[in-house]
C-alpha cells in the first residue's frame, strides 16, 4: 500500500470515529419535549438550539470526508500501473493432451452380434 493511500485510509478511520461520536452526542427529535414535561434538563454545553445545529453541521461535514476519502479509496484500489494486468490475464493455462485416436481400421461403434 502506497503512503498516499495509507493517509486517506487514516483520514477515512477519523471520520468514521468522528462521525460516530457526533451522532452518539445528539439527542433525538423527542428529547426536548421530555425536558418541557420536567423530566429531564433542558440546558446543554452550545445552548438550547445552538447544539442541534452546530452538531449536525459538524456531522454532515464529517460525511462529506468520510465519503470523499471513500471514493479516493476505491479510485486507488482500481488503478492499475502500467503493464501490470489482471490475475486472470497473467494465469497461463497448460495445453490440453491431444485425445487419443482409435487405431486404423478399428470400428468407432462396436456392432450388435
Amino acid at each position: 500500500m502506497s503512503s498516499f493511500a495509507g493517509i486517506i485510509l487514516a483520514v477515512q478511520m477519523l471520520a468514521a470515529l468522528g462521525m460516530i461520536g457526533l451522532i452518539l452526542v445528539q439527542h433525538g427529535k423527542g428529547a426536548d419535549m421530555g425536558a418541557a414535561f420536567g423530566s429531564g434538563s433542558s440546558g446543554s454545553l452550545f445552548g438550547a438550539s445552538g447544539s442541534a445545529n452546530f452538531l449536525s453541521r459538524a456531522t454532515a461535514a464529517m460525511a462529506t470526508v468520510f465519503f470523499v476519502a471513500t471514493l479516493a479509496l476505491a479510485y486507488l484500489g482500481n488503478a492499475r500501473p502500467s503493464g501490470v494486468g489482471s490475475v486472470l490475464e497473467k494465469a497461463t493455462v497448460a495445453p490440453a493432451a491431444p485425445a487419443a485416436t482409435p487405431a486404423e481400421g478399428a470400428d468407432l461403434i462396436p456392432a450388435n452380434k
